[in-house]
């Protein structure tokens, strides 16, 4: 179980096609993962309905979303050499 007391972030990414393709590569490689999605237009509790009194004119969309990935610390190691195997394969 990953829990905020043993979990490691391996990855933070603004873009859709390479969260999937981390998740694609932990699933295949069987390590468990926690994926965090932050909606960075969403209202915060300091200033509720922003979006509302600043519209979304010139806001870049695909940085809308923030994925953020956690494994368990004992995988780290592993999934860190995994992404670099994959990176260097491209």
């Amino acid at each position: 179980m990953i829990t905020i007391f043993n979990r490691r972030e391996i990855a933070n990414t603004h873009d859709m096609r390479r969260q999937a393709e981390l998740r694609d590569l932990l699933t295949q490689n069987g390590i468990r993962y926690a994926l965090k999605v932050v909606n960075r237009r969403s209202a915060s509790p300091f200033s509720a309905g922003s979006r509302s009194r600043t519209g979304t004119t010139e806001e870049k969309l695909s940085v809308e979303y923030d994925y953020v990935f956690y494994v368990h610390k004992a995988d780290e190691e592993k999934v860190l050499y995994l992404i670099i195997n994959k990176q260097s394969e491209s």
